[in-house]
């Protein structure tokens, strides 16, 4: 690994609470904010939330509307009075009135579900900047660079031109090497948590990455049998 990498992975690990009483959701995002290297915690109502966020001291929140207890503005609004943790609302519903009420109460951004993490993860970290936050935008492993700003991806100093999909796939392993992906959090994290097409996809886009990085055989990208893959080198 590369001094610049080494140096992104020293940054503090920023904590997240995550608050949702659907399970699906809280398991989702807890283990995309885990691979995206945030200290996870969780809470199912409002009374918990407010409780978490005085104990803990997240940097960001996100926060359902529908809560028992306190709903999220309710949550907010208490939240604002004592915290500036960056706040992110998630709801079922798309109604103007709800965006604006979500604002109002001190709100940075507003998310509807369903959603995909990686747009999410876009307005986190667009979110955490604002408030002080870097979670950093380049990435490297060998001699294999990707700028999440620019979204360019470069091979041993030559561009490579990835899909959309692919470039999300390559920034997943690269923000993890070493790691073991799982199939279920490599389709989790790139194809959204809804997904119910063919996981052989997987495969299909590895490849593709593979050839794009004159990977074959496989020197970096390495498949786990019966379990995932891994980045390494």
């Amino acid at each position: 690994m590369t001094a610049r990498v080494e140096e992104a992975y020293s940054i503090k690990q920023p904590g997240v609470l995550i608050v949702d009483d659907e399970p699906q959701i809280i398991e989702f995002l807890q283990m995309g904010f885990s691979y995206e290297g945030f200290r996870v915690f969780t809470a199912t109502n409002g009374p918990d939330t407010l409780r978490m966020v005085a104990d803990h001291k997240p940097d960001l929140l996100i926060l359902d509307i529908m809560l028992p207890g306190y709903d999220g503005f309710q949550v907010t609004r208490l939240v604002r009075q004592h915290h500036d943790v960056a706040i992110i609302m998630l709801t079922a519903k798309d109604g103007v009135d709800d965006l604006v009420s979500g604002l109002d109460t001190g709100a940075d951004d507003y998310v509807t579900k369903p959603f995909v993490f990686k747009e999410l993860m876009a307005r986190v970290r667009a979110v955490m900047r604002r408030h002080g936050h870097n979670v950093g935008d380049l990435l490297t492993f060998q001699h294999i660079t990707l700028d999440r700003h620019t979204r360019r991806v470069s091979c041993e100093g030559k561009q490579v031109d990835l899909t959309p999909r692919e470039f999300d796939l390559l920034e997943l392993f690269l923000r993890h090497p070493r790691q073991v992906l799982t199939r279920a959090v490599i389709l989790a994290r790139i194809w959204g948590y809804d997904y119910e097409g063919d996981d052989n996809i997987i495969e299909v886009y590895i490849r593709h990455l593979r050839e794009k990085l004159c990977d074959t055989p496989p020197r970096f990208i390495q498949t786990v049998r019966g379990v995932g893959y891994s980045l390494r080198g």
